[in-house]
């Protein structure tokens, strides 16, 4: 067989929030795709499921809740060098600007930013990312387009967007390279928790030029080609994954 530029064989990668959606999509393609994947989430029988659909000889879990300082200091510890980060812990929220409680906006941020900022922090002091190693946040096009109910949300995803950026630059002397994808609307658990009727998202879902929303596996798939050698030349990237819609 020729030399595969998408093959991440040989490669360690740490998958967040794997226990289901999205962060499970790219846990079970980068084991697909020949790398060690090491997986992280506060669910464990959840993720003991997304080992289930792996290659578990060179796969492994690690729980832990990563708003907690002490559970991701431990994590960070426990981990070998990595040649690959997925960042896809996160959560979702609807609540009305007007009804907002430092509560909601704490809940969200410290989920889906703070958590991932503090996690890459301890990765970087403890020396835990390879030379050449790439970083993947799954941020979202809500981080640019609002709709009802979704503003700290789509705060924390711009928040996230624009961190990475940075770290783009400052890594970049070592050839370490950091991306976004930015995905519209994904059949996962979180949208049905949104407390939208399914029979409302489908006839949303019609309205995408595809005709359809996404599926963990889309975005997997791009996860994978950002991991992986063929990307060599890509950092500092936000890629709108959408199905067509604006």
């Amino acid at each position: 067989m020729g030399f595969n530029p998408f093959s991440l064989e040989g490669k360690t990668i740490l998958v967040t929030g794997a226990s289901s959606g999205i962060g499970r999509g790219v846990a079970v393609a980068c084991s697909n795709m020949g790398a060690k994947v090491i997986i992280n989430g506060r669910n464990v029988s959840k993720l003991q499921e997304t080992l289930s659909l792996m290659d578990t000889e060179d796969c492994s879990m690690i729980p832990g809740d990563l708003t907690n300082t002490k559970s991701l200091d431990t994590l960070v510890a426990s981990l070998p060098n990595l040649d690959g980060i997925v960042h896809c812990a996160g959560i979702g929220q609807r609540i009305p600007c007007k009804d907002l409680q430092i509560e909601n906006v704490d809940c969200v941020m410290d989920v889906n930013f703070k958590a991932p900022v503090m996690l890459q922090a301890e990765l970087l002091r403890q020396k835990k990312i390879s030379k050449a190693a790439s970083i993947v946040f799954i941020a979202s096009i809500a981080s640019w387009s609002p709709s009802m109910g979704n503003a700290v949300y789509s705060a924390s995803k711009g928040a996230i967007v624009s961190y990475a950026n940075c770290l783009a630059l400052e890594l970049a002397p070592r050839k370490i390279r950091v991306n976004c994808i930015s995905p519209a609307m994904v059949w996962t658990d979180l949208i049905l928790r949104d407390g939208i009727d399914e029979e409302q998202l489908k006839e949303d879902e019609n309205k995408y030029p595809l005709k359809r929303y996404g599926k963990p596996e889309d975005i997997a798939n791009l996860a994978v080609y950002m991991l992986s050698d063929a990307s060599a030349w890509m950092t500092g990237s936000n890629v709108k994954l959408s199905g067509g819609v604006s």
